[in-house]
């Protein structure tokens, strides 16, 4: 009888042991549901605590709506941006005396619908903020890394020659620039990327500086993570909060330059319908013709104010000390 027993003990024994076992296939797909149910719940957190904050919630409404105009332009614009109409000069908008059905927004004073210019004029002011934000993070992050990883000699002659940018008025050296290399909207797009440089390579150093002590990243150097891998791989990602924050404020700022490089006719030419440009070709006509500069001011004025909002509702969600529990 305890023969039996035992045979039966080894058998059951050996069942549970078995390569079939139903357990090995369920630890298998654990650590996949985490990861996704943690990206979920990192997402919903950034959400709750951007949407905390109404204003940027309403400019990232805006943003969007000028992001889809901007793409679509050709399809909603009803004119061609520089399409003249020499019978509707300075029309006045369809609410006022005089106006037109076909220019919603009243002409300027060659003939060309407002409205037209200011969806094209979106698209341009777009394009600026996004080549001069990429530029500028890209070059000055790389910067920034180098002089906080490696400090010394190095380290100091980077920070002194950011200094000395940040020395002069960011809009008079911007015109410093575009003097040099010419009026034209690359170049004043160039300018402009000079000029913000310094923001990002401070903000990457200091995060640099601040980060590279810490115990994740001494764990990496002692098991042999080569400087670049180091730099790039585990350090910066734990830097570009306050990146991301600078470069939606940044946007807004280039938008904001490259409109008054183009009011003081340093910056994109006439007849590109952007913003700047078509502030100061109505000047001459702003007490009698209100819409050719009202309009795109108030352009400038809601894009920018909408981007910043933007800016504010990513530094709430993206600063833990700013969370609100």
């Amino acid at each position: 009888m305890s023969k039996q027993v035992d045979t039966d003990r080894a058998a059951a024994t050996a069942s549970d042991a078995s390569p079939t076992a139903p357990a090995a296939p369920i630890a298998a797909t654990e650590p996949l549901d985490v990861r996704s149910g943690g990206t979920r719940a990192v997402l919903k957190e950034f959400w709750h605590y951007f949407s905390e904050n109404r204003g940027a919630v309403i400019g990232l409404w805006f943003f969007t709506a000028v992001c889809l105009i901007a793409l679509l332009a050709d399809v909603v614009a009803p004119h061609g941006a520089i399409e003249q109409y020499r019978d509707a000069l300075l029309q006045p908008p369809v609410w006022q005396e005089g106006g037109d059905w076909r220019f919603i927004l009243g002409t300027d004073a060659v003939g060309r619908d407002m409205l037209s210019r200011l969806i094209y004029g979106s698209r341009l002011s777009l394009f600026v903020g996004i080549i001069v934000v990429t530029f500028s993070l890209l070059v000055g992050v790389v910067v920034g890394l180098a002089a906080g990883f490696i400090g010394g000699a190095f380290d100091t002659i980077v920070m002194r020659i950011m200094d000395i940018v940040l020395a002069f008025p960011s809009l008079l050296l911007a015109l410093a620039l575009v003097a040099i290399l010419g009026p034209s909207l690359t170049n004043a797009m160039i300018a402009i990327a000079i000029v913000q440089q310094p923001h990002y390579v401070r903000l990457t150093r200091a995060a640099v500086i601040g980060e590279k002590g810490k115990d994740y990243v001494t764990a990496a150097r002692v098991v042999g993570v080569g400087p670049l891998r180091l730099m790039f791989m585990t350090i910066l990602p734990n830097c570009m909060a306050p990146l991301i924050v600078q470069g939606a404020l940044s946007f807004s700022t280039a938008i904001l330059d490259a409109a008054a490089l183009g009011f003081l006719g340093m910056g994109a030419q006439p007849p590109t319908p952007e913003w700047g440009t078509m502030l100061a070709e109505a000047r001459e006509f702003i007490l009698r013709a209100w819409w050719v500069v009202t309009l795109p001011g108030l352009a400038i004025l809601l894009t920018v104010l909408a981007i910043n909002l933007v800016g504010d509702g990513l530094r709430d969600a993206l600063d833990p000390k700013l969370k609100r529990s």
